[in-house]
């Protein structure tokens, strides 16, 4: 019950939320693109702005982040809404602070997951059409160590691919 939900909740996401706050280029990403792109995902680094490929819509992120925002706030006011109704009003005020304060934060890491998500969907497409022998669950941290080393030996770029599958093979 549990893994149909959450495929259910997988397959919203991909197909309805993703391509409405996106915008996505028909262009594969280059070699070197996705070998910087990896590198910064397995790093951890912010991608807002730095994965080639696409743009995040943030006025559409806002308006479907206030949606699901709605969506589990209304039934919690609702309830609650006898407990609030006689509440002092200087309480609400501070309740108030506290919920906006809460939702721009909780907007500043919905957007940050959603870029998570859509730069590691462009990794995975530009991974099968550049590395298509290797699985990208095994191996994408080694092609991360491995472009870590090419670039401080300062293997020009046109080697790269040569010198990042060699080592792949070899180990």
């Amino acid at each position: 019950m549990v893994n149909v939900f959450k495929q259910k909740l997988d397959n919203f996401i991909n197909e309805t939320i993703l391509p409405f706050v996106f915008k996505t280029s028909d262009q594969p990403m280059l070699f070197r693109e996705l070998l910087q792109t990896n590198k910064m995902f397995d790093d951890d680094m912010k991608l807002e702005g730095r994965v080639p490929g696409f743009r995040i819509r943030i006025g559409r992120t806002i308006l479907v982040f206030i949606i699901l925002w709605h969506i589990l706030l209304i039934p919690v006011s609702l309830l609650f809404h006898l407990q609030l109704a006689k509440v002092d009003c200087h309480i609400l005020i501070l309740f108030a602070i506290v919920f906006t304060g809460l939702f721009f934060a909780t907007y500043a890491m919905f957007k940050e997951w959603l870029i998570d998500i859509m730069a590691e969907k462009h990794i995975r497409a530009a991974w099968k059409n550049h590395f298509p022998h290797f699985d990208y669950n095994t191996h994408h941290r080694e092609v991360t160590k491995l472009y870590s080393e090419a670039i401080e030996q300062e293997i020009p770029s046109k080697e790269m691919y040569l010198y990042i599958l060699n080592n792949m093979i070899s180990e």
